[in-house]
């Protein structure tokens, strides 16, 4: 009998949902959209990021001046605690996908050790 993968990974995903450090994430980002200075500092802050990003990806070259303001800009959203506090709990939130990630690479890697 085939498994199906897609229908684990979907209950998985249901799982997640249900997590405390997801709880966390979803109740700090209603803190953030709650306080209008918080979500106005944070979507400054996303936008810088986000236009870095896609200036690296196509190879253009960031200059000194934009990778101040940016830097800037990181340091004054996480002055504010709202943003620093939805900001921890992403990083745990991270924590327990990371794992989950490891955890569903170990059959492959598994695979690659035999060839020691």
């Amino acid at each position: 009998m085939a498994v199906n993968i897609y229908d684990d990974i979907n209950k998985l995903e249901g799982s997640l949902r249900t997590t405390d450090e997801f709880l966390a994430v979803k109740e700090a980002i209603e803190n953030v959209k709650a306080d209008s200075e918080a979500l106005e500092m944070f979507r400054n802050f996303r936008e810088i990021q986000v236009t870095l990003q896609q200036k690296q990806m196509a190879g253009e070259e960031i200059q000194p001046d934009e990778l101040e303001h940016a830097q800037k800009t990181a340091q004054l959203s996480q002055q504010n605690p709202k943003i620093m506090a939805m900001l921890e709990a992403e990083m745990k939130l991270s924590g327990v996908i990371e794992e989950i990630n490891r955890v569903l690479m170990k059959p492959v890697q598994e695979l690659y050790e035999t060839m020691n």
